[in-house]
């Protein structure tokens, strides 16, 4: 169980100061509040961090160090996110699952899931590790995380006391690729898929435990045909129904995982939009999750009106907001191009009521900037 290990709050720029408990465990979180992020823009240049004081878990001191303009020239686009030990001393090496999330990213805050994470090794010679490209600033920006000038990042360690046993990371890791095993192998398939021409052989009892959906259609009252009948899918392509197998069979899909490329990459938002779609369909509320953020990051001008017909029909409040956002900040030639996508029509024409509170909201935006002038 993962226990709470103290805040760090960030004011005026780069002042720190740190609140911990020593909970004695080898598992926690720590909190790190970010506040007046603008400011930290201006005061922290590229390469430099901003460093929380010390808390403890597993025995050994760590400390989060933040970069709000990235700390890699490759990452000033980015804020960055790094953890290190205050211990110079550590004679063996120190296997520790990491993982960094926005305070409210519930779904990667599980044990599972920290501890399917790969291991990182710290020791004297090596005590420090991050996620250089934590978050893109601009999609930070038009994102729900941000909230009055402020954010919240969590960072959960778990410390692997013996190196020699297999811990929580490694038995989950070990179990996704042995499903793997059994779905690119096909060993003991008893149920067979027909997607846009391709056929996907599968496991009946795996997908029944991941997907309520798959546990009716396979075994429950919307049963269809026998066990070596072919199940049509139909309204899906080929490479989607693969990447949601992978994802029901392992946890992770490749896809989702890969650097995101720029935030108009129409090929991968489309592909975003169709394995969300897919993810309802089959309840897959993790997966589906994943899309979200990944969607709200790759936001366009675009892709903007098509992500928030999405959100508006699938009622995702928080994929919903992050688009209104965006479309209120666009300069007057940038909303031209928003409505003249096709999205933008099937807004006008679907769902009027999100329509008129985006006009609500752009009026509010001008009346409040005549008053600044």
């Amino acid at each position: 169980m993962s226990l709470f290990t103290g805040v760090s709050v960030i004011t005026n720029g780069k002042h720190c100061t740190t609140s911990a408990v020593d909970t004695g465990t080898n598992s926690g979180y720590h909190l790190l509040v970010v506040k007046d992020y603008l400011r930290t823009l201006q005061e922290i240049r590229n390469g430099e961090m901003i460093s929380s004081g010390p808390f403890m878990i597993g025995g050994h001191q760590w400390g989060i160090h933040y970069c709000p303009n990235g700390y890699e020239q490759s990452s000033t686009d980015y804020i960055s996110c790094y953890i290190g030990t205050y211990n110079v001393d550590i004679e063996e090496a120190v296997k520790v699952h990491v993982g960094f999330s926005f305070v409210d990213q519930v779904e990667y805050q599980k044990p599972k899931c920290i501890g399917a994470s790969e291991p990182r090794s710290f020791s004297t010679k090596f005590h420090g590790w991050g996620s250089e490209k934590f978050m893109k600033r601009d999609a930070l920006e038009r994102s729900t995380h941000l909230k009055d000038n402020c954010f919240t990042i969590r960072c959960d360690i778990m410390v692997c006391k013996d190196p020699n046993t297999q811990d929580v990371g490694a038995t989950m890791s070990d179990i996704g690729q042995h499903l793997d095993y059994l779905l690119q192998n096909k060993v003991g398939a008893d149920v067979t898929f027909e997607v846009s021409g391709e056929t996907f052989p599968a496991h009946r009892c795996v997908l029944a435990a991941r997907s309520s959906v798959f546990m009716a259609q396979l075994f429950g009252p919307m049963k269809e045909g026998t066990t070596s009948s072919v199940i049509q899918i139909k309204d899906m392509e080929a490479k989607v129904f693969k990447d949601l197998l992978s994802f029901i069979y392992t946890g992770s899909c490749l896809h989702l995982e890969e650097d995101g490329k720029e935030e108009e990459d129409v090929e991968r938002v489309m592909w975003l939009h169709d394995l969300f779609v897919a993810a309802d369909r089959y309840d897959l509320p993790r997966l589906k999750f994943l899309c979200e953020e990944l969607l709200s990051e790759h936001i366009g001008v675009s892709s903007v009106a098509s992500t928030l017909a999405l959100a508006e029909q699938h009622h995702c409040r928080k994929l919903r907001e992050t688009c209104l956002k965006f479309i209120q900040v666009q300069s007057p030639p940038c909303l031209e191009k928003v409505m003249a996508t096709d999205g933008w029509e099937h807004i006008t024409t679907t769902y009027p009521s999100v329509l008129n509170e985006l006009i609500a909201k752009l009026a509010s935006n001008q009346k409040d900037n005549k008053r600044k002038r």
